[in-house]
């Protein structure tokens, strides 16, 4: 679990995010897989101005193509592995001062591998934007519609500009446009 260095300065309270690597080929092809994730869920926190009192709780789970497709078959109905699924936790209530726990953000080794080499892209790069958009399915955002699409698109092209990657929209190839679990 990776504890925010600055959390007292900030308005927010501290953001905690806890990474689980139940595949390790992700090892093998991020090279600093935790800052990686840590830094597009922090980037995506910030550039949505979410703000929650007590502080903020999400986890990474970088699973493979089985695990996915399990969840993708529970709980969307769609038997097959897809790339990035978010479980947001909801807004219950929570004690004063507890953190509010955000949700998973799961994502499915094997496919995200293979549509970065088939986009040409650096597999740090497509994993940060994956983590990036499944954080803004956590804090509310969603692509349903295309006015909502172009909205969420646009903010994920800003936060990942801050991070050094490329707009994910706009590849050399045309062909290769991204698409998201449920895009």
């Amino acid at each position: 679990m990776y504890d925010d260095p600055e959390a007292e300065r900030l308005p927010h309270g501290p953001i905690e995010i806890a990474i689980a690597e139940p595949c390790a080929l992700w090892r093998r092809g991020v090279a600093d897989l935790e800052h990686c994730c840590e830094a597009a869920a922090r980037a995506a926190l910030a550039a949505a101005d979410a703000r929650f009192a007590g502080g903020a709780e999400l986890s990474i789970v970088l699973g493979d193509d089985a695990m996915l497709r399990a969840l993708n078959r529970q709980w969307r109905g769609r038997d097959k592995p897809t790339n990035v699924l978010s479980f947001a936790t909801g807004e219950g209530e929570r004690p004063a001062g507890a953190p509010c726990l955000l949700g998973d953000v799961v994502l499915a080794f094997e496919t995200v591998a293979a549509e970065a080499r088939a986009q040409g892209k650096p597999m740090a790069h497509h994993l940060c934007h994956l983590v990036v958009h499944g954080v803004l399915h956590l804090l509310g955002f969603d692509h349903e519609h295309e006015a909502d699409a172009e909205r969420m698109e646009a903010l994920e092209t800003e936060i990942l500009a801050g991070l050094g990657v490329a707009d994910p929209y706009e590849p050399a190839d045309p062909a290769s446009r991204v698409e998201t679990a449920d895009g």
